[in-house]
C-alpha cells in the first residue's frame, strides 16, 4: 500500500493539483454542457501548464494503441455497413408480423452477436431504422423495442475486445503494467455469460418496464404529420412577389415565421428549393408555417391560397425532394448548433421541417433552435443529396435507404476481410492494430470504403477525450494518486474479502459510467483497479475485468453511453424512463458477471 505521508512535497502537490482537475473534469462531464472532448483536452492544457504532466508526454495519448484500435474499429464498422452484408442477413431475421417479445428477442440478440464483431453504436445505427421500420408495420410504437435493442447492443459489446472502447483501454492498460495485453475472445466467457441473461430479460421481462404512456407514442411519425403545416399559396396578378426570386423573400418569410420549400409553375415542380428562380404570375409557392404565419403571408404578399395538397399526411413530395427523418448522436455536427446557424437552407438547399425532442414537437422557429443529442430531425431536400447532407451533419437516418447494387456484391469480400483480420489478430499471427489497419487498406482498394469516408467514420470527439484522458491518467498513478484512491478502498473495506471489495469496485464504476463517458471511466477506474489487487495481494485480472464489464454497462441514464442517447429522440422516452428497465439489468450484471469473473479469472 502506497501511503500518502511517504510521497514527496512535489508528488503531494501534483496529486492534490489532479485531483482537483480530475473533479472539475468529471463534475463538467456530469453536467454535459460542454462537450465531453472540449473538457478533457482543456484538463490536458491545464495539467500541461502547470507542470503536472512532462512536456514531451501532453500529446502522448495520441500515439497510445488504444486509441489506433479504436479508430480503425470504427472504420472496419462503417466498411462492414457499406458492404450491405448487415442488411443483407437481417431481412431474413426481422419480420413485422411476429409478436412483441419474439421480435424483441430475435432483435436483441442479433444486435449483442453483431456488436461483438463491430462497435456497438455503429451496430445500433444499422439496427435501428429496421427496427422502427418492423414498428410501423406492427402499427406498435418503436418506444417498446428500441430500449432493448440499445440495451443488447451495450451488452453485446463486452464479448470481445473490439466490440467497446472500454475493453480496448483496459486491454491496453494490461500491456503496460503486466507485459501483455488481453487477447481478442478473453472477454467472452464473463461477457456472453452477461449478454445471454441480459437479452433474456430485456425480451421476456425488460420491455414490460418501459412506461405505458411512451408505449402510445410514435414520436418519428408524429414529426411527419405536418400537413397543417403545409400551405400552397397562388401568386396573384398584383402580388408584390412577381419579379423577384424566391431567395429574396428571406427577410419577409422571416418575419412572419414561414418558409418556402418550393415552387410549383404550370403544375411541375421546380427543381429543389427554387432558390434562384424568379417568380411569376400564377405559379405556386409551397409554405411550411403554423396556420397564423399562412395568414400573414397571403396579407403580406397578396397571394391566393391554391389547391391543397393530396399526397399522404399531407406532405408535399416530388420526384426530385423527399423527406428523411434522421436522429442526432452525440458529437454530430448539429449538435449544439441551429440550422441557421450552419445555413442549412442556403448553402445546401436542404430545410429542417421539423424537431421532436423528448415526445414534444418544435413546429415554429425550428431553424433557430439549439438541436441536442437524441433529437429527431425532419430534413426536407433534394433526393440525390439528402443523404450526404445527413451524413455531414453527422445524423443517422431513421428509415431504410437502401444501398448501391455493386456495393452489396462487396458483401462476402468485406466479411471475409474482416474476418481474417479477426482470426490473424486472436492467433497471434499479426498484432491487432496491424491486422485491423490491413482490414482498412484492403476495403479502400477494393472500392468497399471510400476513401473520402475513411476520416468520416472515426469517432473524433472519442479520439480527442482518449488522447486527452491517458496522459492524465498516467500522471494521477506516476504520482501515487490511484494508489492513494485504492488505498482508501481497501482500508474502508478492510473486514471485507477481496471478492466483495472487488464488487464495490465494479459498482462504483458502473455508477460513474451512468453519469459520465464509458471511456473515461475505464481509463480512471483502470489504475485503481490494479492499485486494489496489488494492495490485498491477489491477481488484478479479476479487478481490470470488472472494471471492462461495469464501464460498458450503462442503462440507468441516456447520457452514461451513445447508444441510450441516440434512441431517445425515437423512443419519445424521457431521462427518468431507462432506470425502470436498466436497474434491474445492472443488478444483474452484478449478479451474473461477479461469480464469472472470479470463476474464469481466480483471485
Amino acid at each position: 500500500i502506497v501511503h500518502y505521508e511517504v510521497l514527496p512535497d512535489g508528488a503531494m502537490t501534483d496529486q492534490n493539483i489532479l485531483f482537483i482537475l480530475l473533479f472539475f473534469v468529471f463534475a463538467f462531464l456530469i453536467w454535459g454542457r460542454w462537450r465531453y472532448d472540449l473538457v478533457a483536452f482543456s484538463a490536458l492544457l491545464i495539467a500541461a501548464g502547470v507542470g503536472v504532466i512532462p512536456v514531451n508526454e501532453v500529446f502522448s495519448g495520441f500515439g497510445h494503441p488504444a486509441v489506433v484500435v479504436i479508430a480503425l474499429v470504427l472504420i472496419v464498422s462503417r466498411g462492414l455497413s457499406n458492404s450491405g452484408a448487415i442488411e443483407l442477413l437481417s431481412r431474413y431475421l426481422i419480420v413485422g408480423s411476429r409478436k412483441l417479445g419474439a421480435h424483441i428477442g430475435i432483435m436483441a440478440g442479433f444486435a449483442a452477436v453483431l456488436s461483438a464483431v463491430m462497435n456497438n453504436v455503429a451496430a445500433l445505427a444499422l439496427l435501428m431504422p429496421l427496427d422502427m421500420q418492423a414498428a410501423a408495420k406492427a402499427k406498435r410504437s418503436p418506444a417498446l423495442s428500441l430500449m432493448p435493442l440499445s440495451f443488447a447492443s451495450i451488452l453485446g459489446g463486452m464479448i470481445t475486445l473490439i466490440g467497446t472502447p472500454p475493453n480496448i483501454v483496459i486491454a491496453e492498460y494490461r500491456a503496460s503494467v503486466m507485459g501483455e495485453p488481453y487477447r481478442m475472445f478473453d472477454f467472452a466467457p464473463v461477457g456472453l455469460a452477461v449478454a445471454i441473461v441480459g437479452v433474456a430479460y430485456v425480451a421476456l421481462i425488460g420491455w414490460r418496464l418501459i412506461p405505458v404512456a411512451r408505449g402510445q407514442h410514435d414520436s418519428a411519425k408524429e414529426l411527419s404529420h405536418l400537413g397543417d403545416y403545409l400551405a400552397e399559396l397562388k401568386v396573384a396578378g398584383e402580388s408584390a412577389a412577381i419579379g423577384q426570386k424566391v431567395r429574396d423573400l428571406d427577410e419577409i418569410t422571416a418575419e412572419h415565421e414561414v418558409e418556402i420549400v418550393g415552387l410549383i409553375r404550370r403544375g411541375e415542380r421546380q427543381p429543389g428549393m427554387a432558390r434562384r428562380v424568379e417568380i411569376r404570375k400564377n405559379d405556386v409557392l409551397v409554405f411550411k408555417a403554423a396556420p397564423e404565419g399562412i395568414e400573414a403571408i397571403v396579407g403580406a404578399l397578396g397571394l391566393e391560397y391554391a389547391r391543397k395538397t393530396n399526397t399522404e399526411d399531407g406532405v408535399f413530395t416530388s420526384n426530385d425532394s423527399s423527406l428523411l427523418e434522421v436522429v442526432v448522436p452525440q458529437g454530430a455536427r448539429i449538435d449544439g448548433r441551429s440550422a441557421h446557424s450552419l445555413r442549412l437552407m442556403y448553402r445546401h438547399g436542404v430545410t429542417l421541417l421539423g424537431v421532436s425532442r423528448q415526445g414534444k414537437r418544435f413546429i415554429k422557429r425550428v431553424q433557430d433552435l439549439e438541436i441536442q443529442a437524441g433529437d429527431i430531425l425532419l430534413l426536407l431536400g433534394n433526393n440525390e443529396k439528402l443523404d450526404d447532407i445527413a451524413n455531414w451533419l453527422g445524423c443517422l437516418p431513421l428509415a431504410e435507404r437502401g444501398l448501391q447494387v455493386t456495393q452489396r456484391k462487396k458483401a462476402g469480400l468485406a466479411v471475409l476481410i474482416f474476418g481474417s483480420a479477426v482470426l490473424l489478430a486472436s492467433i497471434g499471427a499479426l498484432y491487432l492494430t496491424v491486422a485491423l489497419g490491413i482490414a482498412v487498406v484492403l476495403m479502400v482498394l477494393t472500392g468497399i470504403m471510400p476513401l473520402r469516408q475513411l476520416y468520416e467514420s472515426v469517432e473524433w470527439s472519442v479520439i480527442v477525450l482518449l488522447g486527452s484522458m491517458i496522459p492524465i491518467g498516467i500522471a494521477l498513478e506516476a504520482s501515487g494518486g490511484t494508489a492513494l484512491i485504492a488505498s482508501g478502498i481497501v482500508n474502508t473495506a478492510s473486514s471485507l474479502s477481496p471478492a466483495a471489495v472487488m464488487v464495490i469496485l465494479m459498482i462504483v464504476t458502473m455508477t460513474l459510467s451512468d453519469v459520465m463517458n464509458n471511456v473515461a471511466t475505464a481509463v480512471i477506474a483502470a489504475p485503481i483497479g490494479f492499485n486494489i489487487a496489488n494492495s490485498l495481494g491477489v491477481n488484478p485480472d479479476p479487478f481490470l475485468m470488472c472494471v471492462a464489464v461495469a464501464a460498458s454497462c450503462a442503462f440507468l441514464t441516456p447520457i452514461g453511453h451513445k447508444n441510450n442517447t441516440l434512441i431517445m429522440g425515437p423512443g419519445g422516452y424521457r431521462f427518468g424512463d431507462y432506470w425502470r428497465m436498466g436497474l434491474p439489468l445492472e443488478i444483474l450484471v452484478i449478479v451474473i458477471g461477479a461469480p464469472m469473473i472470479l470463476w474464469v479469472w481466480p483471485l
